[in-house]
């Protein structure tokens, strides 16, 4: 399905519902708001789902791969080989996401969008290669504007086939050495902010690295002089093929009307693209954290969500995701399995007579 028909397919959530879930959340018996921004996370589960009464829904992390030709001017701390070699390492279950993932027992898809390696024969992999890595583009363009449009229609088409398999939320997750020199990039553009103040060490590059890395994203924003009203030339431009993926998945989970859980800095550029290609995709979004890394949260506060948890992650994957993944069940099985005031005989709350003096 192309981008443009899946933008018609995206609607604001109902907010009748989230109506009802508050009144059903008031009448359980806790005082009233007392379970703080759980009871926000399971109104805003049910408005999306369209149902007062949910089940946990079965959960999938979507952990999408791919290189970037700007490692070669030295802005991470280790090499491209580490893309395909942490692939590797996740499809073998030894990441810190399938730990993570087995806790909250959903499953792990992961996606090579355009690793610089030939990946064809590792099982359980999903493939849906572009290119072997994106271009430098601290010399000109990451990809072609096609191959942007063509990411974010993978992302679409593996949001498809998780709801046909029954999948009701979805974790963003990504692997891809280089990755937050390109979300830097995409955040300076979508936000206006200067690229020193977005800026992090990503992968730990010290002082000098650091003082490299902003010098290669201005040098890439000068070169390409990439539209901040056109998410897709910002994604062509500076981007990476799992950010374009990214873009798609936080889309087509709009259009299916289920919950997206964002990950952390990288998915958290994708997903201010989705917001600039369809704004309504905002409320299909749940911030699992705030990240360590300096520019996520100027791109929570531009898309206007808050983080969950801040527990100084930066290792990407979708760990941050699977954690607020348990806030988010524990939230639905309050809100349906918690008793009411008046089945379990409990007194309510007594109004003060001095409110009627």
């Amino acid at each position: 399905m192309n981008i443009d028909s899946i933008i018609k397919k995206i609607e604001p959530v109902n907010q009748n519902l989230i109506t009802q879930a508050q009144t059903k959340l008031d009448r359980l018996t806790k005082p009233v708001g007392s379970l703080g921004r759980l009871e926000d996370l399971a109104a805003q589960y049910v408005a999306i789902s369209g149902n007062v009464n949910p089940t946990c829904p079965r959960p999938r992390v979507l952990t999408l791969a791919a290189d970037h030709g700007v490692v070669a001017e030295g802005v991470s701390a280790y090499p491209s080989s580490v893309t395909a070699q942490m692939v590797a390492n996740f499809l073998h279950g030894g990441a810190a996401i399938n730990v993570l993932a087995r806790q909250v027992e959903a499953d792990v898809h992961v996606v090579d969008m355009g690793v610089a390696s030939n990946l064809e024969n590792l099982t359980g992999l999903v493939h849906r290669k572009i290119a072997f890595g994106t271009k430098n583009m601290a010399l000109g363009p990451a990809m072609s504007r096609d191959e942007a449009q063509r990411s974010v229609e993978i992302g679409i088409e593996l949001v498809e086939e998780a709801f046909t398999d029954g999948i009701r939320v979805l974790a963003t997750g990504e692997m891809g050495i280089g990755n937050t020199t390109s979300s830097a990039a995409i955040t300076a553009v979508m936000t206006g902010r200067p690229i020193s103040e977005i800026t992090g060490r990503g992968t730990g590059v010290d002082d000098e690295g650091l003082c490299n890395k902003v010098r290669v994203i201005e040098q890439a924003l000068s070169v390409n002089n990439p539209n901040a009203n056109d998410p897709l030339d910002v994604l062509s431009k500076v981007g990476g093929f799992e950010i374009g993926g990214l873009v798609g998945v936080i889309l087509g989970s709009a259009a299916c009307k289920i919950p997206v859980v964002l990950d952390g800095f990288i998915t958290g550029a994708a997903a201010a693209l989705a917001v600039g290609i369809a704004p309504a995709c905002r409320e299909y979004m749940i911030a699992s954290h705030q990240s360590a890394e300096v520019g996520h949260r100027v791109l929570l506060d531009y898309i206007g969500i808050r983080p969950l948890l801040d527990l100084n992650l930066r290792l990407g994957e979708g760990t941050g995701a699977c954690l607020a993944m348990n806030l988010l069940q524990s939230s639905i099985l309050l809100l349906t399995q918690m008793a009411t005031f008046e089945h379990a005989g409990v007194d309510e709350a007594v109004t003060s007579t001095l409110d009627s003096v």
